[in-house]
């Protein structure tokens, strides 16, 4: 197969002129940059990548994928309402949920928490919470017999906190009581504990408590009402098109709300963070370039004598920048290579073995996560090959412009 003379310059153009046996300094270098540069740009991006989903299933872990809420308070006829949201052919199921904020005590110290009214046997079937319990489980909540106290879920910061474990006993203490002979009364009741759950973020951990829905309407005085009702969608990116198929059918006052309207702060700030990190680590990659622009020119103006020779003999002036710009193309060719070969491994030493610890109660991460997204590594890969070819266009311009005359003349 015969193949154009161009490529075979260009690979020539490649090896020291000793001997002609081994790649120049200023090529090894120039691949170095690119290699480098592309590989610290993919293992952040990977790092971004999988800190954003890590966090999504923590979230997801906890929450449901969208809830249906009413703007005029709770509602009533919940039982009549997921019949009515389980037609929806996206739906997989749905649950009722009671929602309101308290003060859990313990042994002489307190926390404020959200306290979580759910049935059991339904929440297991709408959120993965139960993937995340630590001691007891939550159809322990249910479990509870007729003039027994109810049982409560605790988050692992929070029940270290109290200095509770399991079949201790904790007070629910909410400012909203009955009024008594000296004015309003605090509200409190006494539950035991019967799982502590451990999600991996401080704000969950810290700050959650789970009780059957029945002790939970009692307690926050709503007769039969819930506060809404959690539903799980088959597919999560489109949780937001069920919910406005949702609000039309159930219609007013009852509007939808999905896992990324209720943390569109927090992703949408992952997402620029992650477009920023890619802007400025690219410039690395351009760093590599002008390395690869002052290479090539001192390689055209070494080889102005060959040049002139190759012009002599029939080369066109396309044939001579097709030379330098193939020369430059495979610099980023296998730059681009050993920094896809390196960010992987970094990449999957970083998710396999943990190595950088975090502290959960800043990063909500107990470690620095990495995903390997194959869509990124294209972008990158795409991006470097095509900033390495593009550095290369003004030296092959010159080298094809040169005057064949005056490097011969004194030959």
């Amino acid at each position: 197969m015969n193949f154009p003379f161009q490529i075979f310059v260009a690979l020539r153009y490649l090896k020291s002129r000793k001997r002609h046996r081994s790649l120049s300094f200023n090529t090894v270098i120039s691949v170095a940059g690119v290699a480098v540069g592309v590989m610290a740009l993919l293992t952040v991006i990977s790092v971004m990548s999988g800190f954003h989903e890590d966090l999504r299933k923590k979230i997801l872990g906890v929450n449901t994928d969208l809830v249906v809420l009413n703007l005029t308070g709770e509602i009533e006829d919940y039982q009549g309402l997921i019949e009515r949201v389980r037609e929806n052919p996206e739906v997989v199921s749905a649950s009722p949920f009671v929602l309101g904020q308290a003060m859990l005590s313990a042994g002489g110290r307190a926390q404020g928490v959200y306290v979580r009214g759910v049935e059991p046997e339904l929440e297991q079937k709408t959120t993965d919470f139960q993937s995340h319990m630590k001691e007891g489980s939550l159809l322990a909540l249910g479990a509870g017999r007729e003039g027994e106290r109810p049982g409560i879920v605790l988050g692992m910061e929070l029940a270290e906190h109290l200095g509770v474990r399991e079949g201790d006993e904790v007070r629910v203490v909410s400012p909203f009581g009955g009024m008594g002979p000296l004015g309003n009364l605090p509200r409190v009741k006494k539950f035991v504990v019967v799982g502590v759950f451990e999600v991996g973020m401080f704000e969950y951990d810290s700050n959650l408590a789970l009780t059957a829905l029945g002790p939970a309407q009692e307690f926050f005085d709503l007769g039969t009402g819930v506060t809404g009702l959690e539903v799980k969608v088959k597919d999560i990116f489109k949780a937001g098109d069920v919910g406005t198929s949702l609000e039309r059918k159930l219609g007013f006052p009852f509007h939808t709300r999905d896992w990324i309207d209720m943390n569109r702060n927090l992703f949408s700030a992952l997402k620029l963070e992650k477009l920023v990190m890619f802007v400025i680590l690219t410039l690395i990659v351009l760093v590599a370039a002008f390395n690869i622009v002052s290479t090539q020119i001192m390689n055209v103006i070494e080889k102005e004598r060959e040049i002139a020779i190759l012009k002599a003999m029939g080369a066109s002036r396309r044939s001579i920048m097709s030379i330098f710009m193939l020369q430059g193309f495979l610099i980023g060719l296998v730059g681009t290579a050993i920094g896809l070969g390196g960010g992987w491994l970094l990449t999957w030493l970083l998710n396999t073995y943990h190595i950088i610890k975090l502290p959960a109660d800043v990063y909500y991460l107990s470690h620095l996560p990495a995903k390997i997204n194959p869509l990124d590594f294209t972008t990158v890969s795409v991006s470097a090959i095509v900033i390495s070819f593009l550095a290369t266009v003004y030296p092959a311009w010159q080298a094809g412009r040169l005057d064949p005359v005056e490097p011969l003349r004194y030959e």
